[in-house]
């Protein structure tokens, strides 16, 4: 029996993810099936489909937007790192069927930044941009490997506050808006706003580039975006690098929570990379 397995979301027809993990279902040897199936909430609720997909023997779902907080509520139990994110992107649906609701983002984040741009966090100063759902789940994580500082910037400091007052740890976090990030350079540059998706650039400045300064776009396309460019022509010595290792990522640890092995990432993100750059 094929073990089957999807995500869900809308819209969805975009989505990479049934070809990372066919590559990964190859390298590995599993046998299983992976499908992006959309969920239109003027047809449908979200828990109405999980009881379908649990009734045909779906072993696990990946969940994107917008459907993250839905799942959160919708879980049995939630993993540390699920709870702290308060978004789920994965399930496990159990034997005894009960659904285990785990976020694994900021993990798949982490693991491109130290293991794929050989990158050691541990120490160093972070900048932050944006404080909405793909930030929330990446900051346990970080902090996880004890950071020296790190500054969350927002549109509205005020939610940047509320966030990083959730997280009790040694490594001093401060927030603030975009006009109030401290006149320094930062040693990694997350950008996890939506911006560069819309061709548009946070409104920040170029001084919190390092010359050895990681900047890191949780965005992907086709093309550098527009946040690498910004910050490469600014700065040129720094290393740029979108979000595509952290879509891989993700799926990876996904991938290991169902099936207990670990894919090797880099050749799935070159494929992948290969195959966007062949559909221009």
């Amino acid at each position: 029996m094929t073990d089957l397995y999807a995500v869900v979301g809308d819209p969805i027809a975009h989505s990479k993810s049934p070809t990372i993990h066919r590559l990964f279902a190859e390298q590995t040897g599993q046998d299983m099936a992976y499908e992006a199936i959309r969920i239109d909430s003027d047809q449908t609720t979200f828990e109405h489909e999980m009881a379908i997909f649990k009734m045909q023997g779906y072993k696990g779902i990946n969940i994107t937007v917008p459907y993250k907080l839905n799942a959160f509520e919708y879980a049995d139990e939630l993993t540390p790192r699920a709870q702290l994110a308060q978004a789920v992107n994965t399930f496990v649906f159990r034997e005894d069927g009960s659904v285990l609701g785990d976020n694994t983002d900021g993990i798949g984040l982490m693991n491109d930044i130290t293991l794929n741009a050989h990158f050691d966090i541990t120490g160093k100063s972070v900048l932050i941009l944006g404080a909405g759902g793909a930030v929330q789940g990446i900051l346990e994580p970080l902090l996880a490997l004890k950071p020296r500082q790190v500054h969350i910037a927002n549109r509205t400091a005020e939610r940047a506050l509320k966030l990083g007052e959730r997280f009790n740890t040694p490594c001093p976090i401060s927030a603030s808006g975009w006009e109030d990030i401290p006149s320094q350079t930062f040693d990694l540059i997350i950008n996890g706003t939506s911006a560069s998706l819309d061709n548009k650039l946070p409104p920040i400045s170029t001084q919190v580039i390092g010359k050895n300064s990681l900047v890191y776009d949780m965005m992907y396309g086709k093309e550098p975006t527009i946040f690498m460019n910004w910050a490469q022509q600014a700065q040129p010595s720094c290393q740029v690098r979108d979000g595509l290792g952290m879509l891989v990522g993700q799926a990876a640890e996904a991938f290991y929570l169902w099936r207990s092995i670990h894919p090797i990432t880099p050749p799935v993100i070159e494929a992948v990379r290969e195959m966007m750059n062949e559909q221009r």
